[in-house]
């Protein structure tokens, strides 16, 4: 090649050198009413999660990760728009007439996504489990690819999927059914030159308890069962859950759900190891909301009492990154983040930029998994319908629409949340303060003030009655 011809390549050959790399694949696996307290990487020894133990040894484990909702639909939404519930308009878990039937409508018409932000950017999407924020029939919010049981709940098994549109009688149980679905999803992206997104969202360990099966109950045969509490009733549960409190029968039950969702974990994994694209996925696992087992004398989440609760049980969940090469092993960070923080935090990690939003509250929290300091925030703040909480590093302020105890608790002195000081002298001028900031922070935010709650509802909400 002459030297002009030479000089006339450059161009092309530095534009081939500085192509941007490819963006990192995700899978995101969200467990239903599972506390980080039911894992083996968070401290409960008997529980069987290998899998799972393994994402956190080898990857970044956030030990103070909450919901900002301790009930399904409105945390699900929370995570997927990073907007509050009395912003995106669902307080409460949707019904079916909200959620399926054909009085249901598209809860997230109307508020940006970060899967359609991904879409928008090369990403493929695919849903392999429970959606739950109305019109649970039909793919949308970016997604190409849709598995689902519409609904909350249910059986777990022999049940009815729909599959991009298509009624689809499965035999067998769910769980295993929520990983087939994702297996065939990844093998669609075999030779493709985008990114995908994979959302796997399990019924588990959400209640009925009505099957799993053997080989997941198997580890549990004389297990003592001593992460679940075994304490007296709590003036407030919910008396549709009273038959599970002290029943071996119940935690056995709890116990082989979730070792249901870590065998699917593993089965993922190794499909990303068979198909080679293991080192340029990122995996993401949490769940909805936390759950209390016992704990507290309560089965159940935010609404396992009446009036509900914020307990830790009930809004701290698991939440661990794992991508090789990219995320440091071994990892244990202890900065208090949000589902809220979620949105903004997926989308600065693959690279995308996030859609102007001021109605999005969270914030990206990416750098903290590269191993950055920088400052950050030092409390978070909780709704659901009537209750609205702050929570600073060592206090909890609990505060109900007036015909129902406010509560606050120091948790420091009583981390189990086992005596309320909201009325204590000693501690008046911290709650004065804490409610000015709770009060202050939802009017910035554009919500009503507490006692208006239901000015922002637009569902069916469920009659709570002890």
């Amino acid at each position: 090649m002459d030297r002009r011809r030479f000089i006339a390549s450059l161009p092309f050959v530095l534009t081939q050198s500085k192509a941007a790399p490819r963006r990192p694949n995700v899978v995101m696996v969200m467990t239903d009413d599972h506390g980080a307290w039911a894992t083996g990487t968070y401290g409960c020894g008997e529980m069987y999660t290998p899998s799972i133990d393994s994402l956190a040894k080898g990857g970044a484990k956030f030990t103070r990760a909450f919901a900002c909702t301790p009930v399904c639909s409105p945390s699900r939404m929370t995570y997927i728009t990073g907007r509050i519930p009395s912003i995106h308009n669902v307080q409460d878990w949707l019904r079916p007439e909200d959620s399926f039937e054909p009085t249901s409508r598209r809860w997230l018409e109307g508020h940006p996504t970060y899967t359609e932000a991904l879409a928008k950017n090369g990403y493929v999407l695919g849903l392999s489990g429970k959606w739950h924020m109305g019109k649970d029939d039909m793919t949308q919010a970016g997604f190409s690819y849709w598995a689902t049981v519409p609904g909350g709940g249910g059986p777990y098994k022999d049940v009815e999927f729909v599959v991009n549109g298509q009624k689809v009688r499965t035999q067998g149980y769910k769980t295993d059914r929520v990983g087939d679905f994702a297996l065939e999803f990844l093998d669609k992206q075999r030779g493709s030159d985008k990114p995908f997104y994979l959302l796997m969202p399990d019924y588990a360990p959400h209640t009925p308890f009505d099957y799993q099966p053997d080989e997941y109950r198997k580890p549990y045969g004389n297990a003592s069962f001593n992460c679940f509490p075994v304490v007296p009733k709590h003036r407030w549960q919910n008396k549709g859950m009273t038959s599970h409190n002290g029943n071996r029968k119940s935690m056995h039950a709890y116990s082989a759900l979730i070792t249901g969702i870590d065998h699917q974990l593993g089965r993922v994994v190794k499909k990303l190891e068979e198909m080679g694209v293991r080192d340029n996925t990122l995996i993401v696992f949490t769940a909805d909301q936390g759950w209390s087992a016992g704990h507290h004398g309560i089965w159940g989440k935010g609404n396992g009492t009446w009036p509900f609760n914020m307990y830790e049980e009930a809004i701290r969940v698991p939440m661990i990154w794992n991508q090789p090469g990219r995320i440091k092993p071994g990892q244990s960070l202890d900065p208090m983040i949000s589902s809220y923080d979620y949105f903004p935090t997926i989308l600065d990690y693959c690279g995308v930029k996030a859609p102007a939003d001021k109605k999005r509250v969270g914030r990206s929290y990416a750098g903290l998994l590269n191993g950055e300091r920088r400052p950050w925030r030092n409390r978070l703040y909780f709704e659901y319908s009537n209750v609205r909480a702050i929570r600073t590093e060592n206090l909890k302020l609990v505060m109900r629409t007036k015909d129902f105890e406010s509560e606050m608790f120091d948790l420091e002195a009583d981390p189990g949340e086992s005596r309320s000081v909201f009325n204590d002298p000693k501690y008046a001028a911290q709650r004065t303060a804490l409610q000015k900031d709770l009060e202050g922070w939802f009017a910035q935010n554009g919500a009503p003030p507490l006692e208006q709650w239901r000015t922002t509802v637009r569902q069916h909400l469920t009659q709570y009655s002890n």
